[in-house]
């Protein structure tokens, strides 16, 4: 099921964001009975789970053996294919398929600088916070900020204005400079986003 949402002006003037929200979510219903098993896994496994995680986040390179040390790590298998890293008990990053490793928003709080990060407008974290999809003039509006060039299809922080954390994870459908030149459909597909159910997942 597909809905458009619309925040209309606000007293501030601000424009009218649009969102885009998709009411199926890779965690918006994910629970407890979503995780199906926990294993220990081998050296040769965990080698290549930390080669992938440096690869696709070099910043965490001075910290990847503390994060990921070579005893502890753990890979949870969940419904609908999806798998989560865990040490102690802390999850860390997911993966879906085969895809490449994403890093839960807690595992983000800790290391904001691992991501390009985009801001939306104030007024957009309750769509957000919701599952939306952030539509491009979500990003370009009065309030929301692109400081960076990102390329389309990469991993993005969204912040959100007046909040010093992050809210969601997702990945740009189109680079930042076509954002802002087309202004229109999705600018970002959300992932992983608070208070989801992955958000919520606590590991005993």
């Amino acid at each position: 099921i597909e809905a458009f949402i619309f925040l209309t002006k606000r007293k501030t003037q601000k424009l009218t964001i649009c969102l885009y929200l998709y009411l199926i979510k890779m965690f918006k219903k994910f629970t407890d009975d979503d995780l199906s098993g926990q294993s220990q896994v081998k050296s040769s496994v965990a080698r290549n789970i930390k080669a992938s995680i440096k690869a696709e986040y070099p910043a965490l390179d001075d910290y990847i053996d503390e994060i990921l040390p070579k005893k502890g790590l753990q890979i949870i298998k969940c419904s609908n294919r999806i798998s989560l890293v865990t040490v102690d008990n802390e999850i860390l990053f997911f993966q879906e398929r085969t895809d490449r490793f994403f890093p839960t928003l807690r595992f983000l709080h800790k290391y904001p600088f691992i991501l390009p990060k985009v801001q939306v407008d104030e007024g957009a974290i309750r769509f957000v916070i919701s599952g939306a999809n952030i539509m491009c003039p979500g990003l370009t509006s009065p309030g929301a900020e692109m400081k960076e060039e990102i390329e389309e299809d990469q991993i993005v922080c969204v912040m959100a204005e007046g909040r010093e954390d992050a809210l969601c994870v997702g990945i740009t459908k189109m680079s930042t400079n076509q954002i802002q030149e087309v202004n229109q459909g999705i600018g970002i597909e959300t992932v992983h986003y608070l208070n989801d159910g992955l958000w919520n997942i606590k590991l005993d």
